[in-house]
């Protein structure tokens, strides 16, 4: 089971979006892949998740985490080999093991644990919690935005992470994030 969560080398810069439900990590993670004509990793969980509620209307539970990280990696090594320079990840393991962690009281699976620690990015954009909170079927903390973006943040910190948040409308924050994801093209060259 170990080795289905291990990160395979790529010969492109790995972009994470990263932060709580409902602040435009997919959107904009479909829109800079258009604008670098790349390709992106969709959240997985997203997949998952909606179909067991609409087969079942059933909600995660702990063992759903691990299907959800092996499909969410499989996803990125299959893409990382295919994309164009940068590959924007729409979630990675960390994410995985913040929301285990929000919601199982503390507990996130060891081999989850060891390897949202072990893959690596390039750079993470943490999404702020200044977009409108969106329902649907699969979000469900509306009033619990602020401590879910201090987790999202602290686990940053805590891993001692590459990121920047970003800020504002969808438009600002495409800009923010065309403009760093420039400088490191560059670095790269």
């Amino acid at each position: 089971m170990e080795e289905k969560l291990e990160q395979k080398p790529a010969d492109c810069l790995k972009v994470v979006l990263f932060g709580p439900e409902s602040t435009g990590k997919s959107t904009l993670a479909e829109r800079l892949a258009n604008h670098f004509e790349t390709l992106w990793v969709k959240e997985y969980m997203r997949h998952y998740l909606q179909k067991k509620w609409d087969r079942h209307q059933e909600v995660c539970q702990p063992h759903d985490l691990m299907i959800i990280a092996q499909g969410q990696i499989r996803t990125e090594n299959e893409l990382s080999t295919l994309a164009n320079k940068v590959l924007f990840c729409d979630t990675d393991l960390l994410q995985l093991k913040v929301y285990s962690e929000a919601y199982y009281n503390g507990y996130c699976n060891p081999v989850l644990h060891k390897h949202a620690l072990k893959n690596w990015y390039d750079l993470y954009f943490l999404t702020n919690i200044d977009t409108p909170w969106i329902p649907d079927d699969l979000r469900d903390k509306p009033h619990d935005r602020d401590g879910m973006f201090r987790r999202f943040h602290n686990s940053l910190l805590q891993t001692n992470r590459p990121f920047i948040i970003l800020k504002g409308d969808e438009n600002e924050r495409f800009e923010t994030a065309v403009a760093k994801i420039n400088e490191l093209i560059k670095q790269e060259n």
